[in-house]
């Protein structure tokens, strides 16, 4: 693809493995100008070694933790001095604990408090942070990250449908209020993506059976539905949630 986005600045957090790796390729793929941010930095490391050598593009590495407002002012300060603000941001987020149970399972107050940081106030201090860096950029760009949860509840998900449901009440809120800067705020949904982290934590044989495709995702489809939403054609698209579940949502809308 050439999405129009070549020499962009493009943020992506929680990358240092799974979806959020993908997304960097793809976008580096497409030319952008990558800053990963993530906690392990040894990874982070890694990934920005094997995308230099593949895409040669020019990569940048902050380590730090999404929830820490301490980290994310070294992020803005480290932005600001480097590119004076950001094009794209990829909202990102960890996985909720492990084992997911159902609502009334979930009576550890910690895996709650643990999710709610993750989830959903992650992105609550980057939109207090981060997002404000890219009011004056020419075609900027907001993609989150989330799950097909947020429009059909999976069994056992509890953990991941709450507080993800939040972040999409964020997501049209922002879209909302940006769309005077000429900002775009979108959402990708995953399910059903063949992830280290989901394949190693599920038996996957039963949902793949009810999936109308029969068959997981890959992580690169994921990460092409993100890079379309940032890219310069998709400038009348905001506010807007885009399945990449293999029809598992059965909805209408």
């Amino acid at each position: 693809m050439n999405l129009g986005i070549g020499n962009k600045v493009a943020l992506v957090t929680a990358c240092s493995g799974g979806l959020g790796a993908a997304v960097c390729h793809q976008l580096a793929e497409e030319g952008c100008e990558l800053i990963l941010f993530s906690r392990n930095l040894d990874k982070l490391n890694a990934l920005s070694s094997e995308l230099q050598a593949t895409h040669k593009v020019q990569v940048h590495v902050v380590s730090g933790d999404m929830t820490s407002e301490a980290d994310l002012l070294k992020l803005k300060s480290f932005l600001l001095e480097k590119f004076g603000g950001l094009d794209i941001l990829i909202l990102n987020t960890g996985r909720p604990p492990l084992k997911m149970k159902t609502v009334l399972e979930e009576t550890d107050m910690t895996r709650w408090q643990t999710a709610h940081e993750t989830q959903l106030w992650a992105p609550i201090m980057f939109t207090q942070h981060i997002v404000p860096l890219l009011i004056g950029r020419v075609n900027p760009r907001i993609v989150a990250v989330t799950s097909a949860t947020v429009k059909q509840p999976m069994k056992n998900h509890a953990l991941s449908t709450v507080f993800r449901a939040g972040v999409a009440g964020l997501m049209r809120h922002l879209a909302n209020e940006l769309a005077q800067h000429g900002i775009t705020v979108n959402m990708v949904l995953p399910a059903s993506i063949a992830t280290p982290a989901l394949t190693g934590s599920y038996d996957m044989s039963e949902r793949i059976t009810q999936l109308p495709l029969k068959r997981l995702g890959s992580p690169k489809e994921l990460a092409a539905a993100v890079a379309f939403f940032c890219s310069k054609d998709a400038g009348f698209i905001t506010g807007a949630s885009l399945q990449v579940d293999g029809g598992m949502v059965g909805a209408l809308q």
